[in-house]
């Protein structure tokens, strides 16, 4: 006997929380986790941090789309508010001073808040900077911190509220169709669904593969982070995050230490990731030269997958094909703050075939979301190949 939906998501973190949440104001819903506990993987593993001006163009603007619900969430959403001031210092050193001005234009350009800041006022604002190493910088300073588990369970919360069924230790071993359904079958029993919503993060293309369809060249890349603590006497609480121009590392101010992060993207499999000792220790060595800190100790480390295609942007949409298979992948390390904007444009588009309005207005297009601009390039790239 199979439990039978209209859509089912397979994958508890932010993107299959949250596109839960929206599908299910006019569809039942099913979400499948084959953890023990929702959002085990990246989304619990996240640097918390909302900013407008990182990441590929079509992931600054899906974060634009997504502050007015991070803002002001729906009443009753969360117990909290889902984010806190903090602020983004972006650093350079002396010959990394053109790309600063590159940075800075490109970013303004989209968030006319970001400004230059002379270093002066960039050693005020995190004293541990070392003088003869910041050449220039700017601010972002409307970032945030952001309340990923508040964020992550208002999703489930308010899934559950519409009747979504959300089971965790459901790890999905077969898939099938039959009469243009999806059969699912899974460690927690059978499932049935009109449409399969892949929200898989790194084994996305397992899953994908799994329903027979051709992977869409996902690449996971590990990026690492850690704890230290700060010497007696300092309070961090207001600094704001400081990030390197060329994204060698960055670091804030977290649960009373440090949290800091090589920024580095090694390709990796779908695993359960951990850190590296080289990781760590290049994230030590970025940490000490651009700062007075002398670290002696790391009280954490820790380290999570971030999915990629290509293009550096999110797969969105439906499966050429016609199966009713919806991606909702490769968000990148971006995927807490373009989750709301992410939700809805994957609610719109199974229910409409349309984005949003707010998202078509800030250039987002759906073609620049879908699996079909992927799948476009493969071919090409392979009749180049064979060109040659």
């Amino acid at each position: 006997m199979s439990v039978r939906r209209d859509i089912i998501v397979v994958g508890g973190g932010i993107a299959g929380a949250s596109a839960a949440y929206e599908l299910a104001e006019f569809a039942s819903v099913t979400l499948l986790e084959r953890e023990n506990q929702l959002g085990y993987h990246s989304t619990g593993r996240s640097a918390a941090s909302f900013t407008e001006n990182y990441g590929a163009t079509v992931i600054r603007r899906l974060a634009i789309a997504s502050r007015p619900f991070l803002q002001s969430p729906p009443s009753g959403f969360a117990e909290q508010p889902l984010w806190s001031p903090r602020g983004m210092l972006t650093i350079a050193r002396a010959d990394q001073l053109e790309l600063l001005s590159s940075k800075l234009e490109e970013g303004r350009a989209l968030v006319p808040s970001i400004h230059a800041i002379d270093i002066q006022s960039a050693l005020s604002r995190v004293p541990i900077l070392r003088r003869d190493y910041v050449a220039g910088a700017f601010l972002e300073p409307d970032s945030r911190d952001l309340d990923v588990n508040a964020l992550h369970v208002g999703f489930i919360r308010g899934a559950r509220r519409r009747g979504a069924h959300v089971l965790t230790r459901a790890e999905v071993t077969l898939i099938e169709q039959s009469r243009g359904r999806w059969l699912l079958r899974t460690s927690h029993g059978r499932f049935e669904a009109d449409i399969l919503v892949n929200a898989a993060g790194a084994w996305a293309d397992v899953l994908g593969e799994m329903s027979g369809l051709p992977p869409l060249g996902l690449i996971p890349k590990r990026r690492t982070a850690f704890h230290v603590r700060l010497p007696a006497g300092i309070d961090a609480r207001a600094w704001p995050m400081v990030d390197d121009v060329a994204e060698e590392f960055y670091f804030k101010p977290d649960a009373g230490q440090l949290f800091v992060s090589p920024a580095d993207a090694t390709p990796s499999q779908p695993v359960d990731a951990y850190p590296e000792e080289l990781d760590v220790a290049q994230g030590v060595e970025r940490l000490e030269r651009a700062t007075t800190l002398d670290v002696q100790h790391v009280s954490r480390s820790w380290a999570g997958l971030r999915c990629f295609v290509p293009d550096g942007g999110p797969v969105v949409g439906f499966e050429d094909s016609g199966e009713r298979f919806f991606w909702l992948a490769a968000q990148g390390g971006y995927g807490i703050k373009t989750s709301p904007a992410l939700a809805r444009a994957c609610a719109a588009l199974v229910r409409e075939y349309r984005l949003p309005r707010d998202l078509l207005e800030l250039g987002i297009s759906a073609d620049e979301l879908s699996p079909a601009r992927i799948r476009r390039t493969s071919r090409a790239a392979a009749s180049g190949a064979l060109a040659s």
